[in-house]
């Protein structure tokens, strides 16, 4: 059979997301000073390791950019600390699944192929499975699908589970590596006392590999992982993200949120959290106007974007520029 190769536009099959022109990281406009409301915010700089009893106010620095210095009222630190997955603790999508999305079509023989920019239309749907189902009501079943419906979810399950099973491979190999400043900002939370989880959209087999393959077992036991059917609806709604906080025990008013895409970070917001975007190979143009502060990563000294403390001051919300 030969392979069908096609793009097309999925957008009407999920919530929309607008698009921004801008590729920059930027700080939300509430904690910007007009002075430094320019491109150079993408070189953000935050300085200060003493977290529980130094917040950081900002200044403008000569460079255009934003770096933080410490006053001397008490820190606020976040309650806890929950991470996205894909793209924001590794950028696995363009490389990652897709490839291992297609390597199951292949082995399947469906004659599909989810080419780079189709592949950034599907991700505006939440879950493998999803994303699988929607592409197949929009472009037609595979002559290898069943017609039954309830039969077509076992299809749709089958292939997901193959397809997490080769991404594990990838992981387990290493080849995809942590995102700058992930590992850096885990450490941080985990020494002061901040709660930390995973939540994804993703097969909980995949990101469990990826928090214990790349940041190492001994910290994989203390990070709790919300991830793939742990709800019964997906983001953009903010189900996984009540989830957690029941779960933690934390108030979401105390969470902060790091999300790289709309649908994260709408669910993020939905649930009453605070929400940093670090911006990932797809997401680059994505309208973030409703985060709290975006950025093209976390990154680690020299070149970090934020740390802890940072995430404790956007709760405080007390800057002094």
């Amino acid at each position: 059979m030969a392979t069908v190769k096609i793009s097309l536009s999925l957008v009407s099959l999920s919530p929309s997301s607008s698009s921004s022109s801008s590729t920059q990281s930027k700080l939300s406009p509430s904690f910007i000073p007009n002075a430094a409301r320019t491109k150079a915010a993408a070189k953000l700089r935050f300085s200060g390791k003493s977290l529980r009893s130094k917040p950081f106010v900002h200044r403008a620095s000569r460079s255009g950019g934003i770096t933080c210095s410490a006053s001397s009222s008490p820190a606020t630190l976040p309650s806890a600390l929950l991470f996205d997955c894909d793209g924001v603790l590794v950028d696995t999508e363009k490389d990652g699944h897709r490839i291992s999305f297609n390597d199951t079509f292949k082995e399947r023989e469906l004659g599909v192929t989810w080419d780079v920019e189709l592949y950034g239309e599907l991700l505006k749907i939440g879950g493998g499975k999803e994303r699988m189902t929607a592409y197949f009501n929009k472009v037609g079943w595979p002559d290898k699908a069943p017609k039954d419906e309830a039969e077509r979810k076992e299809f749709i399950a089958g292939l997901h589970k193959q397809k997490t099973e080769l991404f594990m491979v990838l992981i387990e190999k290493k080849l995809l590596p942590l995102r700058p400043g992930v590992a850096k900002l885990v450490d941080q939370a985990l020494t002061n006392g901040v709660k930390v989880a995973v939540c994804s959209t993703s097969n909980e087999k995949a990101v469990s590999a990826i928090v214990s393959c790349l940041l190492g077992p001994e910290k994989a036991e203390k990070i709790k992982i919300f991830a793939g059917d742990v709800v019964p609806k997906k983001k953009p709604d903010p189900a996984i993200y009540n989830l957690a906080a029941e779960t933690l025990g934390v108030e979401p008013s105390k969470c902060v949120v790091v999300e790289d895409s709309g649908i994260g970070l709408a669910a993020a917001k939905a649930a009453g959290m605070t929400c940093i975007v670090t911006k990932s190979g797809y997401t680059a143009d994505e309208d973030f106007e409703k985060a709290d502060a975006v950025f093209d990563c976390i990154g680690d000294p020299p070149e970090e974007r934020f740390d802890l403390a940072f995430c404790g001051s956007l709760l405080q919300k007390q800057f002094v520029s």
